[in-house]
């Protein structure tokens, strides 16, 4: 099989999994003629998905392709492998299956740094009586009124395009449209259209504040999601014909990369002061925000990143329950049972239950590639890397062992 067939076959196997659970496609911007042959198709047999998986890794060495670009197939096969797997209804451990997905192993969070993330933000966080009260009444006062929510996106959306403009570039041509919606697991989705467009909707449900609106756009829009759709259309599938980067499917090797990366944009484009460029932005609106206090609760808070993976591990690795799990993102979150039970949905969910790894491990293992780069080397040129290359967790953790 040479290198044009095999992946072709491997586009044509990944638009299978979506016949059998909507949504696995992220994004598809290849041939539609693909997308119409496997509409027309029977729907799939997992078993027969699986061996498709495993014939097109053992064809790999023989299709002349990049050591980079065999790297990253061999990846994501082995993931969508996995997928045909649980599809079938094999038992698969859920530590197992988010390896096999996202090239990462994980394990519970240290309960200690939890504690003293909290003693951290004791220390912060004004107002009198117990530190979930404070904490709560703060949030309270961050939230963006609803009416206000749509404008506050398009403002900083604004900014951080101009930003990215001047220090990355981007297609002359792109666009993102926002809208809002509700009835969502998530609190915002990028859906990638293709030729540098993106539709971005925001979930109006969970309540948006003004600490977390930057990080937001930045993660869906601007240097996130879609721009690193549009560079990579610009420069892998358009300058270097690498057709396999036209697909992008839920729980392989390129989610971690890419919610790790997003998670990362605004830390990467602003940077230190980002409190205090943010509030200016919101007192343009009328709106007014901490910005200094908000930006100095981030590191404490940051200590608290592993806490809704260890409620995935409970609920899927050590059989708990869910009234035991809401208590628990409760207690060391310090949200409300309402809150909790939101964010439970989005573990719960079959397609999505394994993808919070995503975010926290993507954004440690990213982090701290992006922190190893060479003295006195930039910052944004080594993130701008994760934005244009075919990248997998496995070659960042090949190059921080290297070091």
């Amino acid at each position: 099989m040479d290198a044009n067939q095999l992946v072709r076959e491997y586009l044509l196997l990944g638009l299978r999994f979506d016949r059998l659970i909507d949504g696995f496609v992220d994004a598809y911007t290849g041939d539609p003629a693909l997308r119409k042959l496997v509409a027309d198709e029977p729907k799939p047999d997992p078993a027969e998905l699986r061996r498709s998986a495993q014939r097109l890794r053992a064809d790999l060495p023989g299709a002349e392709l990049s050591p980079e670009r065999t790297r990253f197939l061999d990846a994501h096969l082995t993931a969508l492998e996995c997928s045909a797997r649980k599809l079938a209804g094999e038992q698969v451990g859920f530590v197992d299956e988010v390896h096999s997905y996202f090239q990462v192993r994980i394990q519970p969070g240290d309960q200690d740094l939890y504690r003293e993330a909290h003693r951290e933000l004791n220390d912060l966080v004004p107002g009198e009586g117990e530190l979930p009260e404070r904490l709560a009444a703060l949030r309270a006062a961050d939230e963006i009124p609803p009416e206000r929510l749509e404008a506050a996106v398009r403002a900083f959306s604004s900014e951080l395009r101009d930003r990215v403009r001047a220090q990355c570039g981007l297609p002359e041509q792109e666009t993102v449209e926002y809208e809002v919606v509700t009835d969502k697991p998530w609190s915002g989705f990028n859906y990638y259209l293709g030729e540098y467009r993106s539709r971005v909707a925001i979930n109006a449900d969970l309540g948006h504040r003004m600490a977390n609106l930057p990080s937001l756009v930045a993660h869906e829009a601007y240097p996130g999601h879609h721009t690193e759709h549009c560079r990579k259309e610009a420069g892998l599938v358009q300058r270097d014909g690498q057709l396999e980067q036209t697909i992008f499917l839920v729980n392989t090797p390129q989610c971690l990369m890419a919610e790790g990366l997003a998670d990362l944009a605004l830390y990467a484009t602003v940077g230190k002061g980002w409190g205090l460029w943010a509030q200016e932005i919101f007192a343009d609106l009328g709106l007014r925000m901490r910005g200094e206090l908000m930006e100095s609760l981030e590191g404490p808070l940051g200590k608290l990143l592993k806490v809704r993976q260890d409620a995935v591990l409970m609920l899927h690795d050590q059989g708990a329950d869910q009234d035991e799990v809401v208590a628990f993102l409760q207690r060391w979150l310090m949200v409300s049972a309402t809150r909790a039970r939101q964010m439970l949905r989005f573990m719960t969910d079959p397609l999505w239950r394994a993808y919070g790894s995503t975010y926290v491990e993507g954004y440690g293992l990213l982090r701290g590639w992006l922190d190893a780069r060479p003295e006195g080397a930039e910052l944004l040129p080594r993130f701008q890397r994760l934005l244009d290359e075919p990248l997998i967790p496995a070659s960042i953790q090949a190059e921080l062992a290297a070091r």
